[in-house]
């Protein structure tokens, strides 16, 4: 029995950093708030690990994934509209839902995700007009098929930056995975979009992504700081408040 322990010893010494990591990584997986944690660590990791100069690949990537059927044309077309209905919509629903229910916490809710998109906006536009690159179609004229001109700047790209603020912080306030997936599918195959519509770089993308979950997490921590300083009062009927 001790040589079997100090086999196990030794073997638990010499093991490789990446089982370590993957090990870690399940356990986070255990609790979906903290899946999404997860998610914002690995775009962290994924801007840091590409170069700076990296404008070639950038315009190759695109290059392929701009060129498709005329079906997934139209179908990211529609997806690419629908972080304008997103913006509206989803505080609204959850504030009127509040209203009627009489819940004081989703009120709170929808207070949360309309600040988390106010945020993710101010950034991103501050984002690109102090960069203010050109779109991919107006440095590579004639190369891409592109659905319409856009009259922004290129980086990020705000549809991604809101489509990730909206699933962030829907996965922060209901950590369920029908909550969960559901958003982060719909915000990938925005971003996607983008570049399939041949108005964004992928680096727009990826930027937009991590700026649009990085946000909605520090307002997240903010918000709940706020609340817990402010002794969590009520806000619907404003009693606490008068």
């Amino acid at each position: 029995m001790k040589i079997l322990y100090l086999n196990a010893v030794v073997f638990a010494n010499d093991v490789n950093s990446c089982v370590i990591c993957t090990v870690k990584i399940i356990l986070l997986l255990k609790n979906m708030r903290k899946f999404t944690h997860f998610i914002l660590l690995f775009g962290v990791c994924a801007v840091l690990s590409i170069p700076v100069k990296a404008q070639n690949a950038d315009i190759d990537l695109l290059r392929r994934l701009n060129h498709s059927p005329s079906g997934l044309r139209n179908y990211s077309s529609f997806v690419s509209q629908t972080t304008y209905f997103a913006v509206v919509s989803v505080p609204l629903v959850v504030g009127a839902t509040a209203l009627i229910r009489q819940d004081d916490d989703l009120l709170k809710d929808a207070l949360y995700i309309t600040a988390s998109m106010a945020a993710t906006t101010v950034l991103t536009t501050g984002l690109k007009y102090g960069v203010n690159r050109e779109r991919p179609y107006n440095t590579y004229p004639g190369q891409l098929d592109v659905a319409y001109l856009e009259s922004s700047p290129s980086f990020p790209s705000a549809h991604t930056s809101i489509a990730f603020t909206t699933a962030t912080s829907l996965s922060l306030k209901y950590p369920k995975w029908y909550v969960i997936v559901p958003s982060y599918a719909w915000a990938v195959s925005v971003g996607y979009s983008r570049m399939n519509l041949g108005v964004h770089y992928p680096s727009d993308v990826l930027a937009g992504a991590l700026l649009g979950a990085g946000s909605s997490y520090l307002t997240y921590k903010i918000n709940n700081w706020f609340w817990k300083k402010n002794g969590n009062k009520k806000l619907i009927g404003l009693q606490a408040y008068l």
